[in-house]
């Protein structure tokens, strides 16, 4: 293994040393956060089957309106990807995971757990329980002909009226069949024309109801924030976290605090210390380290703060030590307080013995998940003598449902996948070993992984044209707005690849069938790695039965921003075909990110400098060096505008962090005094509506409305109110920003205090990014190779590849 090596910028001189050091403690990216708003209110099973037992008859139909028209059915999940584009969980983060209730299919119309109606006939000879089943499925299908029957028929309303009723209902039919005159039927002689003719009306149209339209996002009320800031003000916080108290706590928040003030905790930027703090001041000595209110709310607390990192569990072993460093005398009790109060949930990660322990039983989830607070959730008990003890691991309610319903829709896909065409021409005219054998794979199976670099999502794009040519209807979705372009481009028509945000939002995309479906045959999703646990968990469900699903990704890129590892557990529970492609990224940046994904910094030949390496002294000559090269010398040797380069590092703070960079080069691409909230026309800004969705634009210009942005040829106005925590300048990114995206150059910055925030995939993420040029600001000298070759990808952990392995068994 060699590093790389130690070239000269492309015709550009020495830089001067300015001596600034940076603080490596503020250099490194702390994972981003999953939206705001996830609330875990209506999440349960419990709830959901509580809604559906309040829409049904006394038959185990569903319940009709006044006007005899049966209402649709609840979809949560449409519901929710009906929501603002980037907020994939919705407004308050449920899961539906009713397997059955919006499967795409009528063998649960009613809505009940077992497929069963109230008040079905039962024949009198004992039946068994799969045949007492199929005969209430064909009496339920018999209903619905009946009921589709009497709705296209004419509506015998009025039958049972009497008296008065009766004869005006019988008036107003003469009149409508022209037997009598209006004026038949007055008291009073009649006008002798009318003051004007009344259009006739156009013929009623069969449609779907009209969907709702989205309410208008509503903040906290001025009463409720003024309330919260005099609690805080008792307890000596800072009024600034009024309003994001009185958000995430609601219109009763002031009481909330009251009665317990470590809520506090569920605030975004409020740790411990600061919540003990406001606890001592407002209870006094009824204030205690173990007091139940804190312990609940450290845990929840700790568990919010992993699912920041990835992780949608952690072992209860870590809570309780973590617990203990708080000054907990008893973790154990602790953590069972915390199970009991509904804080988190605790499962046994023993696989198998999940559906023993609960009860388990087909078509209900909540079984799958064993809650246990006693020994098992305290103290990681055994299962008998002479067992190995079995992990318990703690998880916040929505990611648990999440994993579940995501397991089970994926088996659903699997299950549900029936041969609909002849794929045999088509996989023969792919134009790669490697994409016919993806054909092949996506004809006999309902699910399927792909894996390869940039070069390999021609086979993705190959798929789709295939699957279209068969008259099926495919479509791709990419992570970002440049990737929808790319597979555009790669499949030569423009309507077969949208966002991934946009197809379940509905901006983009085919939209939605009559069942709530997205109304595809075949969906590829690229950029898998990108996906969290509950953006992959609302995609799935809204997959109807039938319906194909590819997961194509590079695994050797960064994970998601959202909590969870979804295409790595899949991959890892082998749930279905895996097809690893066998083209290779090309030219010199090819060659050298492929040694980086096995572990090898390799030196390459770029005869065409293609591959630059800079090396600096520290963070203030890796800033010049950066400025030099985007500014000049890579337009002039590479011919790359610096409009389409790319600088990328590894955080945002320290003294060659993202807002440093992004300083120096506003200064000298687009100098002006930042009269838009510190952007001018024409800076290169990212709008960040979500963590973990990075919209780059050119701002235009800023008014009333708050400030214009052009993002590739899309105008989008951002809100005065939300320019200052979403908008930041775009000249450099952060690599976990840059994931899903590629320019033609990338500066690639690595200044000495970065080399502890360097992993392997970081760098295979940072150095993929470009596509003809890469320069590398190197100042972290033997960092880089050995983070290369010792620092692979931190596991998260996830209970994902366990339900899956539990349901291939």
């Amino acid at each position: 293994m060699t590093a790389l090596p130690r070239g000269e910028t492309p015709g550009s001189p020495a830089a001067d040393d300015t001596g600034v050091v940076a603080d490596p403690s503020t250099d490194v990216p702390a994972p981003s956060a999953p939206a705001e708003g996830h609330g875990t209110d209506g999440g349960s099973p419990a709830a959901e089957d509580a809604a559906d037992a309040a829409e049904t008859d006394g038959d185990g139909s569903r319940a009709t309106g006044a006007d005899g028209v049966e209402p649709p059915p609840v979809n949560d999940q449409a519901a929710e990807a009906a929501a603002e584009p980037g907020d994939t969980t919705g407004t308050d983060g449920a899961i539906d995971t009713d397997a059955g209730s919006d499967a795409g299919t009528d063998a649960d119309p009613t809505g009940t757990a077992d497929g069963t109606a109230d008040g079905a006939a039962a024949d009198p000879a004992p039946l068994s329980e799969a045949e007492a089943e199929l005969a209430a499925q064909r009496e339920l299908r018999e209903r619905i002909e009946q009921r589709k029957a009497e709705k296209e028929g004419p509506i015998a309303a009025g039958a049972k009226l009497s008296g008065r009723a009766a004869d005006l209902l019988a008036a107003v039919r003469a009149v409508e069949s022209g037997e009598k005159p209006a004026t038949s039927f007055f008291d009073a002689p009649a006008p002798a024309a009318p003051r004007r003719t009344a259009a006739v009306p156009a013929p009623a149209r069969t449609r779907g109801p009209e969907p709702a339209p989205a309410p208008a996002p509503q903040g906290p009320s001025s009463e409720a924030v003024g309330a919260v800031a005099a609690v805080l003000a008792e307890g000596g916080a800072p009024g600034a976290l009024a309003g994001p108290a009185a958000e995430v706590l609601g219109a009763q928040a002031a009481d909330v605090l009251r009665e317990d003030p470590w809520q506090l905790l569920t605030v975004p930027g409020v740790g411990p210390e600061q919540a003990d703090g406001f606890a001592r001041a407002l209870l006094g000595a009824g204030c205690g380290p173990d007091d139940e209110r804190r312990t609940a709310a450290l845990v929840g607390w700790l568990l919010e703060r992993a699912a920041l990192q990835g992780h949608t569990a952690l072992d209860g072993t870590a809570v309780r030590a973590a617990l203990a460093e708080r000054s907990v005398s008893d973790p154990g009790a602790a953590v069972d307080h915390a199970v009991a109060e509904g804080v988190v949930l605790a499962f046994r990660d023993d696989e198998g013995d999940q559906g023993a322990e609960g009860g388990h039983d087909e078509g209900d989830q909540e079984s799958a998940t064993v809650a246990k607070h006693g020994e098992d959730a305290g103290e990681g008990a055994e299962d008998g003598a002479g067992q190995q003890p079995v992990q318990v691991l703690l998880g916040l309610d929505r990611y648990a449902l999440a994993e579940e319903s995501l397991a089970d829709g994926l088996a659903r896909l699997v299950n549900a996948c029936e041969k609909d065409a002849d794929w045999t021409e088509a996989a023969s005219a792919a134009g790669s070993p490697s994409a016919a054998e993806l054909i092949r794979a996506v004809a006999a199976h309902g699910l399927v992984a792909h894996t390869g670099g940039e070069a390999a999502r021609a086979e993705p794009a190959a798929l789709i044209g295939a699957a279209r040519g068969l008259g099926l209807r495919a479509l791709g979705a990419a992570h970002s707005v440049d990737g929808r372009h790319r597979l555009a481009g790669a499949t030569g028509d423009p309507s077969a690849a949208v966002t991934l945000t946009g197809l379940l939002s509905g901006t983009e995309g085919p939209g939605r069938d009559e069942e709530g479906a997205i109304a595809v045959d075949l969906l590829v999703v690229l950029d898998a790695p990108q996906l969290d646990v509950e953006t992959a968990a609302i995609l799935v469900e809204s997959l109807a039965d039938g319906t194909r699903l590819v997961l194509s990704g590079d695994p050797g890129v960064l994970g998601s921003a959202g909590a969870g590892q979804v295409f790595a557990d899949v991959l890892a529970a082998r749930a279905c075909p895996q097809i690893v492609s066998r083209t290779p990224d090309p030219g010199p940046i090819g060659e050298l990110v492929s040694g980086i994904g096995i572990g090898e910094l390799n030196q390459v030949a770029a005869p065409g400098k293609e591959v630059v390496i800079v090396p600096v002294r520290d963070a203030g000559e890796a800033v010049h060096r950066t400025v030099q090269l985007v500014a000049d010398s890579v337009p002039r040797a590479i011919g790359v505008p610096s409009a389409d380069t790319q600088v990328i590092t590894v955080g945002h703070g320290g003294s060659a962090g993202t807002r440093a960079l992004n300083a120096a080069l506003k200064q000298r691409l687009n100098p002006g005094p930042g009269r838009f909230g510190g952007f001018d026309p024409g800076d290169r800004v990212v709008h960040v509506p979500t963590p973990g969705r990075t919209l780059p634009g050119v701002v235009v210009s800023a008014d009333a409305e708050g400030l214009h942005l052009d993002c590739a040829g899309t105008e989008l106005v951002v809100a005065q109110a939300r320019v200052a925590s979403s908008v930041r300048h775009g000249w450099a990114l952060s690599a976990h920003q840059a994931a899903g995206m590629r320019w033609p150059a990338v500066v690639v910055v690595l200044p000495g205090d970065a080399a502890q925030g360097l992993t392997r995939p970081w760098v295979y993420t940072a150095f993929s990014r470009g596509e003809r040029h890469l320069s590398v600001v190197h100042g972290v000298d033997q960092a880089l190779p050995r983070a290369v070759a010792q620092s692979p990808a931190e596991n998260r952990t996830t209970r994902l590849r366990t339900l899956l392995e539990a349901q291939a068994r």
